[in-house]
């Protein structure tokens, strides 16, 4: 993206082009499989044909990519509180506790309940805006619901992984340490929780 003249337009830029420089690695919290690099651009020169839908599209174009990233990243967090999920059931099964295991007791079945109820809500709405957005029908309020609710349902999901786990949660030997890590950041990009809440709100008072 790059102001040109008044307005902001999109680019594809060629990662060999002369002037483009990826930057090292960050060393992150979570979701360390995959790299996050910035970028450099140092004097590059691109030719015409490099200009993604038009001059001046570039917001338009961002705005319409956030729509299915935050589609996309409401799944991905799902994904992450249903693996935290299945391990706090195997575990529930297999620690034991004052002689039975710790599955028989009310209070984690609460939390593992809690868990289920949560993210098959969550399931629904992000199928919801996927539907819509496979459609053409715009679905940028949909998709704001559908992130900010997967997201912080995923991360409670994960929060409670960790409590049933008690002390082994807080070491890498069980998975729900890494799900824990990985699934924080899913409320942060592709825009905050507070900025889908806002974009929702937004949707609402246009509406009323």
């Amino acid at each position: 993206m790059a102001k040109t003249g008044d307005k902001a337009s999109a680019f594809l830029i060629d990662g060999k082009t002369p002037g483009v420089h990826v930057n090292r690695p960050e060393e992150k919290m979570g979701l360390r499989a995959s790299n996050t690099a910035g970028l450099t651009l140092e004097d590059v020169r691109l030719p015409k044909s490099a200009l993604i839908g038009g001059h001046g599209a570039g917001l338009k174009i961002a705005f319409t990519a956030l729509d299915g990233g935050r589609i996309g990243v409401g799944a991905q967090a799902i994904g992450i509180g249903r693996a935290a999920l299945a391990a706090s059931l195997k575990y529930a099964h297999e620690r034991t506790a004052f002689g039975k295991p710790i599955a028989d007791f009310q209070a984690i079945q609460w939390k593992l309940a809690d868990m289920a109820t949560e993210l098959d809500a969550a399931t629904l709405m992000v199928l919801r805006a996927a539907s819509l957005r496979a459609k053409g029908v715009p679905c940028t309020r949909e998709a704001a619901m559908a992130k900010v609710f997967a997201t912080e349902a995923s991360y409670r999901a994960c929060n409670q992984a960790v409590q049933i786990h008690g002390g082994y949660g807080y070491i890498g030997e069980f998975p729900v340490e890494r799900h824990f890590r990985d699934v924080r950041v899913s409320m942060i990009y592709e825009g905050t929780s507070e900025i889908q809440r806002m974009v929702v709100a937004r949707a609402l008072l246009a509406m009323s």
